[in-house]
């Protein structure tokens, strides 16, 4: 059950986590990357202490990380880092960020690890183990109608690129719409608190914890174009009742 490697992920997102809280507290002032996303001096620590952490447990392990964390793997297995997931948020204060970190083992993702420090929350999942938040177990919610659902939509900006005829019709028929920000979406989906998270725009290691978490919850993980990859820029999560719902209206 890989008990090993989720003390170490568990372990080094709580260190990652005391950190960035640290400058969190005090205000930084980001930077803006070339994609023209920002980054600050806590991103770039808190994979440096990620990545350290990891070389020191697992050196035949590969590394993907958001802030250039490269190494080919010797065991077939890659640790995938969000050092901060959510910078936007972390630079205005608000606390919808995470510390995201993802085993994958020839291709699947096997392991993941969301810790959100200025909330408290600790989510993590091992595949066939089930999820859990700060140690106790999760599930999704049984609604199957979407007049009961809660719909979590991230990326407004570029869903113009996508062909989701009739959207903001759609979105009516929810019970309620929310953007609490990308990991805290897909746990809100995860822990039964919503029922739908769709992301149009993502990396790796925006996914992959998120993924693996949810669907040891019981959620579906999907890409926009019907396929179900951490790497596929896109993200569908839903509950089961509500799959063939999400599939007709992304044309899938």
């Amino acid at each position: 059950m890989m008990t090993h490697e989720l003390e170490v992920a568990v372990a080094l997102a709580r260190k990652a986590g005391e950190t960035t809280l640290g400058y969190w507290r005090s205000g930084l002032v980001a930077e803006t990357k070339d994609d023209d996303s920002p980054v600050t001096k806590a991103d770039k620590e808190s994979e440096r202490l990620i990545v350290q952490g990891l070389t020191a447990a697992f050196p035949e392990d590969g590394l993907l990380g958001e802030e250039g964390a490269r190494r080919e793997a010797k065991s077939g297995r890659r640790w995938i880092i969000d050092p901060i997931d959510g910078t936007r948020d972390f630079v205005r204060g608000n606390t919808a960020w995470a510390i995201l970190i993802a085993l994958e083992d020839r291709g699947e993702v096997v392991l993941g690890v969301a810790y959100l420090p200025a909330m408290g929350d600790l989510f993590h999942a091992v595949r066939g183990g089930g999820a859990f938040c700060n140690g106790l177990p999760i599930q999704v919610s049984n609604i199957d109608r979407i007049s009961q659902a809660v719909l979590c939509l991230n990326g407004f900006n570029s869903l113009h690129r996508f062909p989701f005829a009739g959207l903001v019709e759609w979105l009516s028929g929810f019970w309620a719409v929310r953007s609490m920000g990308g990991c805290l979406d897909a746990m809100l989906v995860a822990r039964g608190q919503a029922e739908i998270w769709l992301d149009s725009n993502g990396k790796a290691w925006d996914y992959a914890p998120l993924k693996i978490i949810a669907e040891e919850a019981g959620a579906r993980f999907l890409n926009f174009n019907g396929g179900a990859s951490a790497h596929g820029g896109s993200c569908i999560l839903c509950v089961p009742g509500l799959e063939a719902e999400v599939r007709r209206m992304a044309g899938l």
